[in-house]
C-alpha cells in the first residue's frame, strides 16, 4: 500500500519505511518557528519550569515578530523585549518588521521535504512548497526547541482534484473559499488537504500559499502541493535547495476525493461570522462598509497588490471609508514601491502600513468600531476578530476588496 505526500515525510522525519493513519510516530522537526503572540509565553516556562534548559539546536529555531509591529503599548513591548533579548542570548534567528512570520519563512526557509512545527495556525502556508508545516501550542514549541523532537498522530489525507483554469477575474482566494464553503469548517478536520490535478500545475506559488494558508479554516492539520518544477524555481530564486520532493503513490489511500473545476469558480465572499458562510459575491453586493483591508499571510504578496492597483488606479477611496493596505513582507514592500503600486494607493486615499498582521490580527491596526462593517483579506471573520463584537467582517479576494473601498460598499470589480 502506497503513502501520501504527507505520509511520506512524517515518515522521514520518524526514520520509518512506512506510516499509515492513525499511527503515532517520534518525529525529528526540521525547523520551528514562533512569534510574538506566544513566544513570551515559551520563554518563561524554558526559564521557570524546566531543571536542565537548553535548546537541542539553535539553527532550527526562528522567531518573529509580526502581530504587533511595532509595540503598541507597554505591555507589548515588555513581551516582545523578552522575546529579543532571549534571541539574543541563544544565537536564535530573529526578525522583526520584515513581514508576516508565515511570508517571511516562505521567502527564506521553508524547503519541500521538511516537517515543520510553528507557533501558529497558519504555519500549515508551506505546503506550497511541499513542506508539513503545521501550528502547535506553546508548550509542543518549547518542547521541540528543547528536544529537537515532537510527536505526530498520522493524519488521514483528503484529495482535492483541481481540473481547469480560474478564469479571468477569479483568484486563488476564491477558490479556497469556496472550497471551505463545500465542505464546511469542520470539513477535514485533522487531516491534511493534498491538492493536486492540472489545476494544481496551473497556480503560482503564491496561489498555492493562498489555498494551504486557509486549510486550517477547513479544520485541517495542514495542506500541500506536489513540488514541481514551480516550487524548485521558487527556491533557486531564494538559493535554496530542497530536502525532499515527494508525491503521492498512484496506490496511496484517501479518507475522501473531492473534484473542482477552475473555470467554475466565480467571485465570493464569506459573510460575518463563519468562513463557511460562503455566498457568491453578487448577494452581498451592496453592503455599507466602514473599513477595507488588503493584506495578511494569505492575500498581501505582490500578486494581491499588483490586483488592487490595477483596480483602484486613476479612482479615489469612497468617502468615509478607510483602505488599508498591508504588504505581507519588506521584500513585497520593496518591489510594490520598484512597482509604483505604493503611489497608485497611496494617490487613491489608501493608507499604506508597515508589514505586519495588522487589521486581521485585529490588535494593532485598523480595528473596528461597535456596529462597523470590515471587507478584508484575512483569514478569519469570527464575531470580534477584528474589534468590536458587534463589528462584522466580511472575506473576499482583493478585486473583491478593492472594488469594494472604492464604491464605499461591497462590489465586484466588474461593477467599476
Amino acid at each position: 500500500m502506497g503513502m501520501t505526500i504527507a505520509e511520506k515525510i512524517i515518515a522521514a522525519a520518524a526514520g520509518v519505511d512506512y506510516v499509515k493513519p492513525g499511527d503515532i510516530h517520534t518525529v525529528t522537526l526540521d525547523r520551528m518557528m514562533s512569534n510574538d503572540g506566544t513566544t513570551h509565553l515559551t520563554v518563561d516556562m524554558y526559564r521557570n519550569k524546566l531543571k536542565h534548559p537548553h535548546i537541542a539546536d539553535t539553527k532550527k529555531m526562528v522567531f518573529i515578530v509580526d502581530h504587533n509591529v511595532p509595540s503598541d503599548c507597554p505591555k507589548t513591548a515588555a513581551s516582545q523585549k523578552k522575546m529579543r533579548d532571549f534571541a539574543k542570548e541563544n544565537n536564535i534567528d530573529y526578525w522583526e518588521g520584515k513581514g508576516v512570520c508565515h511570508q517571511v519563512m516562505m521567502e527564506h526557509y521553508v524547503c519541500p521535504g521538511e516537517l515543520i512545527f510553528g507557533a501558529d495556525s497558519h504555519t500549515c502556508s508551506y505546503g506550497a512548497l511541499g513542506a508539513f508545516g503545521t501550528g502547535v501550542g506553546c508548550t509542543d514549541l518549547l518542547y521541540g526547541m528543547v528536544t529537537g523532537k515532537s510527536w505526530v498522530l498520522v493524519p488521514e489525507t483528503v484529495k482535492f482534484n483541481l481540473v481547469g483554469k480560474l478564469p479571468e477575474g477569479v483568484y486563488a482566494r476564491d477558490l479556497i473559499l469556496t472550497i471551505i464553503g463545500t465542505i464546511g469548517a469542520n470539513g477535514c478536520n485533522y487531516q491534511v488537504m493534498e491538492f493536486t490535478g492540472e489545476g494544481a500545475k496551473t497556480l503560482s506559488i503564491s496561489e498555492r500559499m493562498v489555498l494551504c494558508n486557509m486549510a486550517v479554516e477547513a479544520g485541517a492539520k495542514t495542506g500541500i502541493f506536489e513540488p514541481d518544477e514551480k516550487a524548485i524555481e521558487y527556491l533557486e530564486a531564494h538559493g535554496r535547495k530542497p530536502k525532499a520532493l515527494f508525491t503521492s503513490d498512484p496506490d496511496a489511500v484517501y479518507a475522501r476525493e473531492y473534484t473542482f473545476d477552475l473555470s467554475k469558480i466565480r467571485p465570493v465572499v464569506a459573510k460575518p461570522d463563519f468562513v463557511d458562510n460562503l455566498v457568491p459575491a453578487e448577494e452581498v453586493r451592496g453592503v455599507k462598509i466602514d473599513e477595507a483591508f488588503l493584506g495578511s499571510c494569505n492575500n498581501g504578496r505582490i500578486e494581491d497588490l499588483r490586483v488592487g492597483a490595477s483596480i483602484i488606479k486613476g479612482k479615489k477611496v469612497a468617502e468615509k471609508v478607510r483602505f488599508l493596505v498591508v504588504p505581507a513582507s519588506q521584500t513585497v514592500y520593496l518591489q510594490a514601491l520598484k512597482e509604483g503600486l505604493i503611489d497608485i494607493f497611496m494617490e487613491a486615499g489608501a493608507i499604506v502600513m508597515n508589514p505586519n498582521c495588522s487589521v486581521c490580527w485585529g490588535s494593532c491596526q485598523g480595528v473596528i468600531g461597535e456596529n462597523e462593517v470590515l471587507i478584508s483579506t484575512g483569514t478569519r471573520n469570527f464575531k470580534g476578530r477584528a474589534g468590536h463584537p458587534s463589528s462584522k467582517v466580511y472575506l473576499g479576494s482583493a478585486a473583491t476588496v478593492t472594488a469594494s473601498a472604492i464604491k464605499g460598499e461591497i462590489a465586484l470589480a466588474s461593477d467599476l
